[in-house]
């Protein structure tokens, strides 16, 4: 059987692939994945049935209708080489690179392997009783795959004369492809007319699942070995991408009404090609979102896919200027590699461990980069304490101790989607957020009577444990949809992040501990008033992180602001089209540390001394508030007298003004000693070149002295001997009104300072 013929051609596309940054962005309940696209080039063929890329050279093997295979060098755009294999089409070809061999195999149902730097032909034999669809190496033993539209697939051992070792049945149409699994090389997945993708595990010879959803034959699959992902296209015109270990549909892509014909991918470049009736498209991947965490002394995690690399801002010296909103150069080391791909990365509260979590497991690693402990999970989460959790599924929650034992699961009466670390344990459902004690749950005497320490587990139901608060995000009519959850250093001021909104909330710990030493039973909403809302803000947080009692963000406009008690300050815009995430801040150098997409690190200054001020004005103790204020750098003091303007207390307002007055009066003097500077600088620039003349510069001397009753400004430039005339001239003189006079070289006032006169703060 074959397919009805289509218009030909040969298109090339470009992907970018969103995966997640802990404490930055969390992923989706199933972790989705975001794409771009963007072209890269195009080149016009007749209709091409498969592509490959060679995994040295930048070659690009593409079998074409007319039976020929073809050879191209995709970074000069030329032809390598070509071979005339057969008068029907060649539907498949690959390279065997250890070999130098390209295997092909075509519609007069036989395998020809060549050899590419001769072109001549190594083996051929009859492989099946019908036209060969596709043809496919096994990455490291001597196999390989070959699927019919006899609807069977045959897996041949080349060291053993190419004999057939496994049959596989099970599709009940001709299978238009099948590709090994680069992250699992024990299985591999077929595409089939029948509409359906089927994963096999070929030393089993079962298929382990089959992904239904394309409406038409489906003739492309493809793994990908940096991502989690597989890619199908079919003749609907469609291009899925589907979770690699949940099987779930993650993205459905439409470039047009042309059917897809095969997939293909370049590792070393993070490209996949896929072929159309009309031409190839390429598509680049890179992430998104950056992974990175950083810890409180500035060393920074990254993640590059699983390649892990490490960072220090402190490694910027103290002489470096810093700019606000440049690039820091950092100096990146590599750190090794993830075993699961990551899509989150957090450390633990004090810096000693952290956490990377992705494509269904994560892994507990030391600061030397080993392995403290791994497992299943869709997320990780730590507690300000340093316990944590993980999502193994919608319906199930396990609790770890300090030293990760594993010490409670339960099993939720509701489909958790989300889970927050923090103070409290939060599970977030559609509708709702629940927040759990962490102790509560962690120590298992509480519900069975006993504690261990041993990887014994007691299974709980969720109404078992004690209910904190309970958080219905239905507001009238609309439904708010949580994105994150942040909580402050203190413990006791909370961040919920919706889709439209941010609330702030105010956690009472006392009334809690209250209730639960008590042992008193929990209400159906939790425990009442256990928070209290402060603040809705009518703004999108894109990243936030909270510093104090100040919570620092990024909203969906890219500016870069700040929330203290109530009042939200931005301190400056961000670039629209270099989006940033939020990294953490580095109390030492007073810098608000964020990453964009390409890990270039920028930071911006806050001083703690301003986030302090604001917040002590804003509570009105203003006893510390004036003690803070002197140690505000100067810089920012202007900012901070238009504030006081407006929001601070009349108290308040008041200390600032006789502090903003007193630099004003300064920056008043330093203007009139710049205007006396620059009228008579021309005249002593005169007199400079004449001193030798002790006549003409005595009567200068007498000419401009007189205007002076205190202090004798001089240009940096005039002459010691010049200087030593004036000193005789005013000892000489003082009966004549400057009794008081004295010599000061002004150097510090230059034209250096006047041109920043406008950094001056000013009331």
């Amino acid at each position: 059987m074959s397919r009805p013929s289509g218009r030909r051609g040969l298109c090339l596309l470009d992907f970018t692939t969103n995966l997640g940054v802990s404490g930055m962005a969390r992923a989706a309940k199933a972790q989705q994945l975001k794409l771009e696209i963007k072209e890269e080039f195009t080149l016009l063929s007749e209709r091409v049935y498969s592509v490959d890329e060679h995994p040295a050279e930048p070659w690009i093997l593409t079998s074409l209708n007319s039976g020929t295979v073809c050879i191209w060098n995709y970074s000069t755009q030329t032809l390598v080489g070509s071979v005339k294999v057969t008068g029907l089409p060649v539907r498949s070809a690959k390279f065997i690179a250890r070999k130098q061999w390209v295997v092909a195999g075509a519609d007069d149902k036989v395998i020809h392997v060549y050899n590419y730097s001769t072109m001549d032909m190594t083996k051929e034999f009859e492989a099946h009783t019908n036209g060969i669809r596709c043809v496919a190496v096994h990455p490291t033993l001597p196999y390989v795959l070959s699927s019919s539209d006899d609807m069977l697939i045959k897996l041949w051992d080349w060291e053993n004369g190419w004999l057939c070792i496994r049959t596989f049945k099970g599709h009940s149409n001709c299978v238009m492809q099948v590709t090994f699994n680069p992250r699992d090389t024990h299985t591999f997945a077929s595409a089939s007319l029948d509409d359906t993708i089927k994963v096999w595990d070929y030393e089993t010879k079962s298929c382990v699942q089959t992904l239904e959803g394309h409406t038409h034959n489906v003739s492309a699959v493809c793994f990908l070995p940096g991502f989690p992902i597989i890619i199908t296209g079919s003749d609907d015109g469609n291009v899925r991408i589907w979770h690699a270990a949940s099987y779930r549909l993650e993205y459905n892509l439409n470039y047009g009404p042309e059917s897809v014909w095969a997939v293909s991918y370049i590792k070393s470049l993070l490209r996949v090609i896929i072929g159309y009736d009309k031409g190839t498209i390429m598509v680049k991947l890179s992430s998104e979102v950056p992974f990175a965490s950083m810890d409180s002394e500035g060393k920074i995690i990254w993640a590059r896919h699983k390649k892990m690399e490490t960072v220090n801002i402190k490694s910027v010296g103290a002489d470096y200027e810093v700019v606000d909103g440049d690039s820091l150069p950092l100096t990146v080391e590599e750190f090794g590699t993830s075993r699961p791909y990551i899509q989150s990365l957090t450390h633990h509260p004090n810096g000693e461990f952290y956490c990377v979590c992705g494509n269904g497991s994560y892994a507990i690693h030391t600061p030397s980069g080993g392995w403290k402990q791994f497992g299943p999970a869709l997320e990780f989460v730590w507690s300000t304490e340093g316990h944590c959790a993980i999502r193994e599924s919608t319906s199930k929650i396990t609790i770890f101790s300090k030293t990760f034992k594993r010490k409670k699961s339960i099993r939720p009466t509701f489909s958790v989607e989300h889970i927050y670390g923090g103070n409290l344990l939060a599970m977030c459902s559609n509708d709702n957020i629940h927040f759990y004690d962490w102790a509560d749950l962690c120590y298992v005497a509480d519900f069975a009577g006993y504690e261990t320490d041993d990887d014994t587990v007691d299974m709980a139901n969720l109404a078992d444990c004690t209910l904190i608060w309970k958080i219905t995000v239905n507001v009238e009519v609309r439904k708010l949809h949580i994105k994150n959850l942040y909580w402050a250093d203190s413990h006791d001021l909370v961040t919920i992040a919706s889709d439209t909104s941010f609330y702030i909330l105010k956690y009472a710990r006392e009334i809690v501990t209250k209730h639960l030493d008590a042992n008193r039973p929990a209400e159906e909403g939790g425990v009442g008033d256990a928070f209290q809302l402060l603040y809705e803000i009518k703004e999108r947080v894109w990243t936030g992180l909270w510093v104090g009692d100040c919570f620092i963000y990024n909203n969906s406009s890219q500016r870069l602001n700040y929330c203290i008690g109530g009042e939200v300050t931005t301190m400056c815009r961000l670039e629209l089209d270099r989006p940033m995430y939020l990294l953490g801040y580095l109390a030492s150098q007073s810098r608000v540390c964020l990453l964009d997409k390409e890990y270039k690190l920028v930071g911006y200054t806050l001083p703690l001394s301003v986030m302090e001020f604001r917040s002590l004005v804003m509570a009105y103790d203003m006893e510390r508030a004036n003690k803070v204020l002197e140690s505000i750098p100067e810089e920012h003091c202007r900012g901070l007298a238009e504030w006081a303007a407006h929001v601070a207390p009349k108290a308040a307002f008041k200390n600032l003004r006789r502090k903003f007055r007193a630099m004003h009066d300064a920056r008043s003097e330093l203007e009139k000693l710049h205007r006396e500077y620059e009228e008579r600088r021309e005249k002593m620039s005169a007199m400079e070149e004449c001193y030798v003349k002790k006549d003409v510069e005595l009567e200068f001397i007498r000419e401009v002295l007189p205007t002076f009753s205190g202090t004798v400004y001089l240009c940096p430039q005039v002459s010691t001997m010049a200087k030593n005339n004036y000193i005789s001239f005013l000892q000489a003189n003082k009966a004549q009104g400057i009794n008081s006079a004295k010599l000061v070289e002004i150097e510090h006032l230059g034209p250096h300072v006047w041109a920043n006169r406008e950094r001056w703060p000013y009331y």
